[in-house]
């Protein structure tokens, strides 16, 4: 039997590749023979990351509209023309039994190229608030794979499935690991410990709201693991040092996120799609200050809706200099709402939906029997 072929396009950011990748290594469970490769955007890291995990990738050369600047527009539409034609023909030389696009720059080109040569695609639509792109591509996609409720309003309802985000299963895999967590981060295991985690390149607003409240972290006696991000990380161990007190772990990155999910009692994020995901399958009290710097503001919109099931705190980021400590330190206290939000959000979570997707896949290629 010919072996199954797919395409996955799209990345951009973690909260891209990662679930793109999850997709993947689902598909070589269902059918090892199979044949995927990957199409992202030169210059973007999944031209790094893709590879690292075993992948072929081809880089289109295209990029989104810069803000601002009228000048570095000016050679999108031949960006655009350009990626049109390269996505042609690799539909054509490689000949994709179905595409998948998980979302970022690359998505576009080769979901329409799959359009016009009649190619099925699956869209996996991360956020409760659809891009203007999937909402274009969505009319004509063969199955809408979701991870919130309410997105009728933007896709065909009959060709919506919710699966969630899939996440990578190694991070929130924490089951009996408290201990383990704390003996790493050489913390104690019973005293309270907020984990405040911006993501790889870290959140301004976060590492701001915490410095400017560390000693009434202090003074309540609760611990901190503080993961800055790369772009922080520096300045603000200059400012306090790395030993600041036996309480705080100031880290730049956390290469076990599994040990410093299970050692919190209390989870401050912002508020991308993957990251909930992992979150509502943790199970943890959350507050989420969702970063205002991206499109259509669709972090406030996926932070609400957990908010709208009592599933998480939400602390806006022109607020939380001023309120996103007191509000952790009170919350902390509240053993009753830590299990309210705990409860709520683990009855959101959507566990297996890298398989739920490859599923979907495989019946667009006809392999009903592998799904």
């Amino acid at each position: 039997m010919r072996p199954t072929k797919i395409i996955i396009s799209g990345g951009g950011t973690g909260g891209h590749i990662f679930p793109a990748i999850s997709i993947a290594n689902a598909l070589k469970r269902m059918e090892p023979g199979c044949e995927i490769l990957f199409v992202g955007a030169v210059g973007r890291m999944e031209m790094e990351k893709v590879p690292a995990a075993g992948y072929q990738i081809i880089g289109l050369n295209i990029s989104g509209i810069q803000r601002g600047s009228i000048t570095r527009n000016l050679s999108l539409p031949f960006k655009l023309m350009g990626s049109m034609r390269k996505a042609l023909q690799l539909i054509a030389d490689f000949k994709p039994d179905v595409v998948v696009g998980v979302g970022g720059y690359a998505s576009g080109p080769i979901l329409f190229a799959a359009s016009m040569k009649k190619i099925p695609y699956l869209i996996q639509e991360q956020n409760s608030y659809a891009g203007m792109t999937n909402k274009w591509l969505g009319k004509n996609a063969a199955k809408i794979c979701v991870a919130f409720d309410g997105m009728e309003q933007f896709f065909p309802a009959s060709k919506i499935l919710k699966t969630g985000n899939p996440v990578r299963k190694d991070v929130v895999d924490i089951l009996n690991k408290h201990h383990a967590g704390a003996e790493l981060l050489k913390l104690d295991p019973l005293k309270k410990t907020i984990l405040v985690t911006g993501g790889s390149l870290g959140a301004g607003t976060l590492n701001k709201s915490i410095e400017k409240h560390i000693l009434e972290i202090l003074d309540a006696d609760v611990q901190l693991i503080w993961q800055t991000g790369k772009f922080y990380y520096k300045d603000i161990v200059e400012r306090l040092g790395l030993d600041f007190h036996p309480n705080i772990r100031i880290l730049e990155f956390l290469n076990k996120m599994d040990l410093a999910y299970a050692a919190a009692d209390l989870i401050i994020s912002r508020a991308g799609a993957g990251t909930i995901a992992e979150l509502c399958l943790i199970k943890k009290p959350v507050i989420l200050v969702p970063s205002p710097n991206v499109a259509e503001d669709h972090q406030t919109k996926n932070a609400m809706a957990l908010v709208q099931q009592n599933a998480a705190l939400l602390i806006a980021d022109r607020s939380a200099e001023d309120t996103l400590v007191p509000e952790a330190l009170a919350l902390l206290n509240d053993k009753d709402k830590c299990k309210m939000y705990s409860d709520n959000i683990a009855k959101m979570a959507l566990p297996d939906s890298d398989d739920l997707i490859a599923r979907q896949v495989m019946i667009l290629a006809g392999k009903e029997g592998l799904s």
